[in-house]
């Protein structure tokens, strides 16, 4: 048995997800194989009173957290990846509320398309990102507790959904 890892993650809806997952196929078949494209919420360094958090999540008090994305960019060699240009006020909102604490960690909201910790693939380029819409604007229904064990595929723990907000 291999290190186990948990951390609270966002996953791209199925019906925003079909084009940055082909991307990501293409430019990091590892990355793609382990998680579905997502935005990570709090790592695992981060989630010591577990039990604490799962209350807080069961209670969420936002309606679902939208995000919107710019062009993709290449980072650390040959990482690609889509940086949060609109909602990363919610998000650290998101993050005090989940963490009971108004002095958290600055984290910035990205989707990863390549990371640069995987072997280069062959269809690593930026070129091949060329096919997703600037910006990607991305309506995140619920927060995912997941599990990684070694280097395997992760798996979802739990769903926490946001509160229904009424129109």
């Amino acid at each position: 048995m291999g290190e186990v890892r948990k951390q609270l993650t966002l996953f791209v809806p199925p019906d925003a997800a079909q084009g940055i997952e082909a991307v990501r196929e293409l430019v990091d078949p590892v990355q793609h194989a382990r998680i579905a494209a997502h935005v990570t919420l709090c790592r695992e360094d981060e989630l010591d009173d577990l039990t604490s958090i799962r209350a807080r999540l069961l209670e969420l008090p936002f309606g679902p957290l939208e995000l919107r994305f710019g062009r993709a960019e290449v980072f650390s060699d040959h990482g690609l990846w889509l940086r949060c240009i609109g909602g990363e006020d919610r998000f650290r909102e998101l993050r005090r509320y989940v963490l009971a604490s108004r002095d958290v960690r600055d984290q910035q909201p990205h989707i990863t398309l390549a990371h640069p910790r995987n072997p280069k693939a062959p269809a690593n380029a930026l070129s091949n990102t060329a096919t997703l819409p600037d910006p990607i604007t991305i309506t995140f229904p619920a927060v995912h507790l997941i599990e990684q064990e070694g280097s395997h595929p992760w798996r979802v723990l739990e769903r926490y959904d946001f509160q229904r907000v009424a129109d």
